[in-house]
């Protein structure tokens, strides 16, 4: 059963539970517009002097997955909101990002077989698809701008989570191509499926994957890429991988799967995460 918690830390590659908060910050038993199994792979975003979390709520009813909202003042106490966005089909991993003042997610959408990009109006509770940006059954996309365009990797296995591939254009809605060094990882379960948010640091540049060995959802390690540019591509592991682990007790006992760290206003470092108890 995957829950959601708090890191805090000096750094995003050294983090730990946030001493303020009780984590999980949020479990199934939260969600209370349709019922639960589990919440997972959470991202933030910093609105109106708000933090607004978007989720995947597993619902135990249709067995699919559906987004939901949480709000925070402070981001270590949160209330759930509602479900915000819904399909006839499973939905996780809902990527949120601003870009020129409008808030956009990139949920996984499986089954559709695409990449599909939807927009927030109004934020944070209506969501409306506004453009496919990559065709293929692509887990965990994973969007950034960096060098002047935009970037998508995704794991291009969803069901043995080996391969890696990245996408890139100049345009959010633009022309998207497949990188030439792709796929940039294949045959290695360790390295391969995305697990959070990309991160632009200046001129630094952070992925962080997840380690599916010997089961999924086992960690997080993190890769500094130290080449990107529209034929180029070199990564190296960060020496701090890896990111997060299974704690061996409590709620994340079993493993952890996604991370989502932002610099906040105190020069200190908060993220949303999940873990996972396995029976």
């Amino acid at each position: 059963m995957w829950s959601i918690g708090i890191y805090t830390g000096e750094s995003p590659f050294k983090l730990a539970p946030a001493p303020e908060a009780r984590n999980p910050v949020l479990s199934w038993s939260a969600v209370s517009d349709v019922p639960a199994a589990f919440v997972a792979d959470p991202f933030m975003l910093w609105v109106n002097d708000n933090w607004y979390l978007f989720f995947e709520v597993m619902n135990s009813r249709s067995r699919k997955g559906e987004i939901g909202c949480a709000l925070s003042a402070d981001g270590l106490r949160w209330r759930y909101q509602q479900i915000v966005l819904a399909e006839p089909f499973h939905l996780s991993y809902p990527y949120v990002f601003t870009w020129q003042g409008e808030h956009y997610m990139i949920p996984e959408t499986l089954p559709c077989k695409a990449v599909r990009l939807y927009k927030a109006d109004p934020f944070p509770t209506n969501w409306s698809c506004v453009g496919t940006l990559v065709k293929g059954e692509l887990a965990d996309p994973s969007i950034f701008h960096f060098a002047g365009r935009w970037w998508l990797f995704a794991c291009a296995t969803p069901y043995q989570h080996d391969t890696l591939r990245l996408y890139f254009a100049a345009d959010l809605l633009g022309d998207w191509r497949e990188h030439p060094a792709s796929p940039i990882i294949e045959g290695d379960q360790r390295i391969a499926r995305p697990g959070g948010r990309v991160l632009v640091l200046d001129d630094r540049v952070i992925r962080f994957t997840q380690d599916c060995y010997p089961i999924y959802g086992t960690q997080i390690r993190a890769f500094e890429i130290s080449t990107l540019t529209p034929t180029s591509y070199r990564e190296q592991e960060l020496p701090e991988s890896p990111i997060l682990q299974a704690s061996g007790k409590g709620w994340n006992r079993s493993g952890m799967h996604t991370i989502d760290p932002h610099l906040t206003g105190s020069g200190q470092w908060l993220a949303c995460v999940d873990g996972v108890i396995r029976e």
